[in-house]
């Protein structure tokens, strides 16, 4: 039986993302297993918080992440579009949990470095949850909805699967589903993101503009190098996945869509857990004159709670 040459395409473009999905889960694999002693260190020894919480969450979304991509990958190619849209609509949500997560972190990192100001720590979290509003026309009821950073996400993500036409290979041996017709409104929540994270990185550099002089401690130069570092990976993938959003079929796309979520997860824990490990050993659990914050409270206005 001959295959026409758009079946033969969407074979290869799911074989090349099972094949990445299992290099992601294998990179993950390791990380966890790498740093399994100083994860259980932490763990055991920190003190309860939200903010513990948080950590756990962001830590382990990417495990039920790779859990569906896998299973995504995996599925026959005799599945209906329902099941396909189904496990679709579980990665979006895992994902945008997961991102949210882990920029939560860096919000409260940089309320930090700006001494727990309410008012800014308000500001952030409005223009990551009310602010940053625009008009997305939707497919599905073709009506315009004024939404937010993460509306924008969550709209976006469901009236466009529940729309879009998924398929699987005809071609035996090839599983896997895909959704056969490009959505260009993907790339928006990651223009968004761009743009949050570019706003949260220059109050950090204004900051360390200010200060660097006054307060030379070693922990001020870490949150600055960590967020400096966060944010720079958070743009580089941002503007990657804009640009194949736009650009490429959905089977490549939502493989760096999935990267990207681990990734700021797993730099999101690393900075947290190296933080904390760097605490624990210090003689005395208060900050310098700057921060003034101490480091057994670590919520939004108390941010170094373990």
């Amino acid at each position: 039986m001959e295959y026409s040459s758009n079946d033969v395409t969407a074979a290869n473009s799911l074989q090349f993302t099972t094949y990445i999905y299992i290099s992601i889960a294998t990179f993950w694999t390791y990380d966890y297993v790498s740093s399994v002693h100083e994860e259980l260190s932490f763990l055991r020894q920190s003190h309860w918080s939200k903010v513990k919480a948080l950590y756990i969450v962001t830590r382990y979304i990417p495990f039920l992440i790779i859990v569906t991509i896998l299973y995504e990958s995996s599925i026959p190619n005799d599945s209906s579009q329902d099941k396909c849209r189904l496990v679709a609509n579980i990665n979006s949500a895992l994902g945008l949990i997961s991102v949210v997560a882990s920029e939560s972190f860096f919000v409260l990192r940089t309320c930090a470095l700006w001494s727990n100001n309410r008012i800014l720590l308000a500001a952030m979290l409005s223009s990551f949850v009310v602010s940053s509003q625009f008009i997305h026309h939707t497919i599905a009821s073709d009506r315009c909805i004024s939404q937010t950073f993460v509306g924008a996400s969550v709209g976006i993500a469901f009236s466009t699967t529940a729309t879009a036409a998924f398929a699987t290979s005809p071609i035996p041996g090839i599983t896997g589903c895909y959704q056969s017709s490009d959505i260009v409104e993907l790339f928006i929540p990651f223009l968004l993101l761009f743009a949050f994270e570019l706003a949260l990185m220059t109050l950090t550099l204004i900051r360390a503009i200010q200060s660097w002089q006054i307060n030379p401690s070693h922990l001020y130069i870490v949150l600055v190098k960590h967020n400096i570092f966060y944010y720079t990976c958070g743009f580089l993938f941002s503007v990657a996945n804009i640009f194949t959003s736009l650009l490429l079929p959905y089977s490549y796309h939502a493989v760096l869509h999935s990267f990207q979520f681990i990734i700021l997860a797993i730099l999101a824990t690393h900075m947290h857990r190296q933080l904390w490990h760097w605490q624990a050993r210090r003689e005395t659990r208060t900050f310098d004159t700057f921060i003034q914050i101490p480091m057994s409270n670590m919520s939004p206005a108390e941010y170094w709670q373990t």
